[in-house]
């Protein structure tokens, strides 16, 4: 076996290796993002209904709570990043970077400092990399995350907003994560969490008093700002919660596609190999016929010539 048909060989048995392990890569992918799915199905309807009854409470009273109020001055605000622990997911990671990276700019033109809380090694290792300050980091649970990491994530964050500025706290908390739209796309967003953007909630109405007077369709026992301090730490919860479990349908579904690409490229490059392996091998016989064909005739011309 010449040199050349060794090498092609050996290629093609590293390119199938490869292809094994980004297809059972490719498999595992799509096994766990249809579980993430129903994740995300089954806490976006009670995310959304708990913002609704949060924004209801708020608009139907009028107390000044401090998780709902805009600061005259907002000077510190709080951007939580929501990365993926693993590679092998295509541009997933940088792409929810490069949104925050645009997010931090917008607030800081605007005059505000910005304070990292970071969720995943990626980003980690991103602001680590550029020695960038992070208030808070937890990775080990992008790929499954639950409510108990949901918790832990948002109990710093809470306590910050809950904070004067002076004493290290934040007037805003917003939140980049990749939303899930379907299998083939993936969205990297920025939210504002709090305070809320407070409008009359969907469903909902005041009732005219009989001078006029505008008056709330609600009453809150015992006040409403007790039913916003119990309200609103579930609030950012479950909408953390959902944001992290829409980041790993997202990072399931950008993985099962990069892994499918990879693939299909494998069996490219394997067709491409085999077919020079083929014309390397055609071009050994027909030398070794050439050489046989020539010592055959060299060996009928000396015998020729001794006759």
């Amino acid at each position: 076996m010449g040199a050349s048909l060794r090498v092609y060989k050996r290629r093609i048995r590293s390119v199938t290796a490869t292809k094994k392990i980004t297809k059972a890569m490719e498999m595992i992918a799509a096994s766990r993002v249809v579980k993430a799915q129903r994740q995300v199905a089954a806490s976006t309807p009670y995310a959304s209904e708990l913002t609704r009854a949060v924004t209801a409470v708020a608009t139907g009273s009028n107390t000044q709570h401090p998780l709902t109020t805009e600061a005259e001055r907002p000077a510190r605000a709080a951007l939580l990043l929501i990365t993926s622990d693993r590679g092998l997911a295509g541009g997933y990671s940088s792409n929810v970077i490069k949104a925050a990276e645009q997010l931090t700019e917008r607030l800081r033109a605007e005059g505000k400092e910005v304070d990292a809380y970071i969720v995943g090694r990626k980003g980690v290792s991103y602001y680590a990399f550029r020695e960038r300050t992070v208030q808070e980091s937890w990775t080990g649970f992008t790929d499954s995350p639950t409510y108990a990491d949901a918790k832990a994530v948002a109990a710093p964050l809470i306590a910050a907003v809950q904070k004067d500025t002076a004493d290290g706290g934040v007037d805003e908390l917003h939140i980049v994560f990749t939303e899930f739209v379907s299998m083939m796309t993936q969205t990297a967003l920025d939210d504002r969490l709090l305070p809320l953007s407070l409008g009359t909630a969907a469903g909902e109405q005041e009732e005219p008093a009989k001078g006029g007077e505008i008056l709330p369709l609600f009453e809150f026992e015992p006040s409403a700002e007790d039913v916003l301090d119990a309200l609103l730490p579930r609030y950012v919860e479950s909408r953390i919660y959902n944001a992290l479990l829409q980041a790993a349908a997202s990072k399931h579904a950008a993985t099962r596609r990069a892994m499918k690409s990879a693939t299909d490229n494998a069996e490219e490059l394997i067709k491409s190999l085999s077919r020079l392996a083929n014309a390397a091998r055609q071009a050994e016989i027909t030398q070794e016929i050439s050489e046989i064909v020539g010592g055959a005739s060299a060996l009928a011309d000396a015998t020729a010539g001794s006759d």
